[in-house]
Formats: C-alpha cells, sequence, structure tokens
C-alpha cells in the first residue's frame, strides 16, 4: 500500500527555486531498500529523470540539470523534497516523484505519484 502524492505550487516565477514535496505513506523512505526519484514530463516530450535519494539519504542527479537541482529528505515527515532553480519556461513540465523497492531476490516494484502540474511563467 505504498502511496506516493506531490505537492507543491502550481506556478512559479522564472528565476525563483521550484520547490516541490513528495509525501510517502506505507513505506518509511528511511528503510532499505528503497529508492526516492523525481522525474518530469515536459508537454510533447518524454519523460526526463532529475534525480534520487536511496534509503541512505545518499543523492544522485541527471547531470543536465544538477547545477540547479537539489534532492532532499525528512525523515520525520517521511517526506521527498524537491529543489529546481533558477527556473526557465522551459522547466514547465508535469511532476512526478517515485520509489523502488528492492527484495532479497533482486526483484523489484515501483510506485508512482500521480504527477503535478508546474507552470513557470509570469
Amino acid at each position: 500500500q505504498v502511496q506516493l502524492q506531490e505537492s507543491g505550487p502550481g506556478l512559479v516565477k522564472p528565476s525563483q527555486t521550484l520547490s516541490l514535496t513528495c509525501t510517502v505513506s506505507g513505506a518509511s523512505i528511511g528503510t532499505k531498500p528503497y529508492y526516492w526519484s523525481w522525474i518530469r514530463q515536459p508537454p510533447g516530450k518524454g519523460l526526463e529523470w532529475i534525480g534520487t535519494i536511496a534509503y541512505s539519504g545518499a543523492p544522485y542527479y541527471n547531470q543536465a540539470l544538477k547545477s540547479r537541482t537539489a534532492v532532499s529528505r525528512d525523515t520525520s515527515k517521511n517526506q521527498i523534497i524537491l529543489q529546481l532553480g533558477p527556473v526557465t519556461p522551459e522547466d514547465s513540465a508535469v511532476y512526478y516523484c517515485n520509489g523502488v523497492f528492492v527484495d532479497s531476490q533482486g526483484k523489484s516494484a515501483t510506485y508512482w505519484g500521480q504527477g503535478t502540474q508546474v507552470t513557470v511563467s509570469y
């Protein structure tokens, strides 16, 4: 019953920092073996991986976005946080978070949030 829900502003202005929160229920983000990620889909384009944070707290980033990206966690609130900035209109997209569980046999299960629309505009 792992569930993920994204939240944050639907509209941000260019040059500002976008902050999104993924709230996880049904699993502890600090318990192995989970990996938590942010992915986005700009209009008319494919999915783009932004970054991942492991259950240990170690972050990994898409090198194309690394300089503007920070993925962190708040274990007390069971949340994964994305910070992206400064943003441009090209950052407008549907943003998703997901979680991947890997069992002792190497099998995985993936859980997705429903996504949240973010528009970068004045």
